[in-house]
């Protein structure tokens, strides 16, 4: 590949969060070039001169990852590629290496197998929104750098998966319990068998050899199908709970010694009891999807709940604006200021459960069932055209307003009612619109996803069937 002069991505492929596409359709070589140059170029004009490199266990990251170096280095940056491994290592190695200021993930998260993508950090903050939209234009006009004379960048390869390890352990003290842990064949896998061996108690593991077509099930914990393996298993060996992870081990999913789901909201409820013991009357984030059942948790804990837009980018840019220990989304994603990095790490969020249930003295189970029950649907979601999304959020807003009702719009229109809530949103990374509701009774519920139904069949739409992640 010589340098090239300027690019044009898909469209479709710059996201809200990440870069991401199909292999061979809207994402290739000529796009992971592009994004390196044009980041280079960036980490440079801010006086940097190295970023951080690393991919997930998909077929493709590894020709993306080499098209990715080849535009850093023709940016005149150097590349520290990490190798294969999940998002997490990645954003510790770009926390942890001084000659860093930047981190590329080469990964297609819990996306078919013919997806791939690219996750950016920049001098330790989110790469997102107008950051992703600016590689674009500047790959469109061409405006990259070309380092003078023999200036080009350089490749280091460097093994940082005992450290990034060690780490994850690092003030652990918890007690020696019976877990299962289901790595999907994602990119965790090799940490999760390093992990447990280190770990006191008995641990037993699914599919931890990383496998980019996923033969035994889809890498995404936050569907309930997806965790029947981890089920059998945590019933059979009679073990206190299980925990899974999504493709590139950022997100987290986990059920108790009952089989129970411990949804994204309520493994927070957990965390929170904890955190908040060292960190009292802390602001704790969740995003808009969550229970109500979590922000009424964390304030009769002492805490102060925050309500947020849902994006691991944006809910890490909020928790550095209101200096939180901790934050997570319905989708899995944990944040741990407190004591960590406050990046979403699947693992080091599994080390925590345990380390939780230690401090709080209960069991995973006995955790679970204190919880109260809520009567809500799970995270539904249905196509609808890309072009349309916001518009429909927008339209619907606005007939709240005119009805008169009582409306969360942080990100999408949230509706309070005397039943619960309803909650509808267009989605950052798919041409979804999401909906949520939550009520005191079925009866409730009912009332709740008519209102839903009313508001899409006013702006032409229908629920119609619900597509998957």
């Amino acid at each position: 590949m010589t340098a090239r002069t300027s690019h044009q991505f898909d469209p479709s492929s710059l996201r809200e969060y990440d870069i991401r596409g199909i292999i061979g359709e809207t994402l290739g070589s000529d796009d992971a070039y592009a994004i390196g140059r044009g980041f280079g170029t960036l980490i440079a004009r801010a006086g940097g001169s190295a970023v951080a490199t690393g991919y997930d266990g998909r077929t493709s990251s590894p020709m993306l990852e080499d098209a990715l170096i080849e535009g850093l280095n023709d940016a005149g940056v150097n590349a520290v590629s990490i190798g294969m491994g999940p998002t997490p290592m990645l954003y510790y190695a770009e926390c942890v290496l001084e000659r860093v200021q930047g981190g590329i993930e080469i990964t297609g998260s819990h996306n078919p197998a013919n997806y791939n993508g690219f996750k950016m950090v920049f001098q330790g903050r989110p790469f997102f929104g107008a950051d992703i939209q600016k590689l674009g234009a500047m790959a469109t006009s061409g405006d990259w750098d070309t380092p003078t004379g023999d200036a080009v960048g350089s490749i280091e390869r460097i093994d940082i998966i005992d450290e990034y390890v060690s780490r994850l352990t690092k003030n652990f003290t918890g007690s020696a319990m019976k877990i299962g842990w289901d790595a999907g064949n994602g990119a965790a896998g090799p940490v999760i068998e390093k992990l447990t061996a280190n770990l006191p108690g008995e641990h037993h593991l699914l599919y931890t050899d990383v496998d980019g077509s996923f033969p035994n099930h889809h890498p995404d914990p936050t569907e309930e199908k997806n965790l029947v393996d981890l089920k059998a298993l945590v019933a059979e060996k009679n073990l206190d709970f299980g925990v899974a992870f999504d493709g590139d081990g950022d997100r987290i999913g986990a059920i108790d010694g009952e089989g129970r789901v411990i949804w994204g909201d309520q493994l927070l409820q957990i965390y929170a009891e904890d955190v908040l013991k060292s960190e009292p009357g802390a602001t704790i984030i969740a995003d808009v999807k969550a229970s109500q059942a979590l922000y009424d948790r964390i304030a009769e804990l002492g805490g102060e709940p925050l309500m947020w837009k849902t994006g691991h980018s944006l809910i890490k840019s909020k928790m550095k604006e209101v200096s939180s220990p901790l934050a997570g989304e319905m989708s899995g994603h944990v944040f741990f200021k407190h004591d960590y990095y406050g990046f979403d790490d699947a693992p080091y969020a599994a080390i925590r459960l345990i380390q939780a249930a230690t401090n709080i003295g209960k069991s995973i189970t006995q955790l679970r069932s204190d919880m109260a029950e809520m009567i809500n649907t799970p995270e539904m979601r249905f196509q609808v055209d890309e072009s349309r999304k916001f518009s429909v959020i927008d339209e619907i807003l606005e007939r709240l307003a005119a009805d008169g009702a009582d409306v969360n719009n942080t990100d999408g229109a949230r509706v309070n009612t005397e039943d619960g809530w309803w909650l509808l949103r267009a989605s950052n990374t798919q041409d979804v619109l999401v909906a949520r509701a939550e009520a005191k009774s079925e009866d409730g519920l009912k009332r709740l996803m008519a209102q839903i139904d009313e508001q899409l069949a006013l702006s032409g739409l229908e629920r119609g069937e619900t597509v998957g992640h």
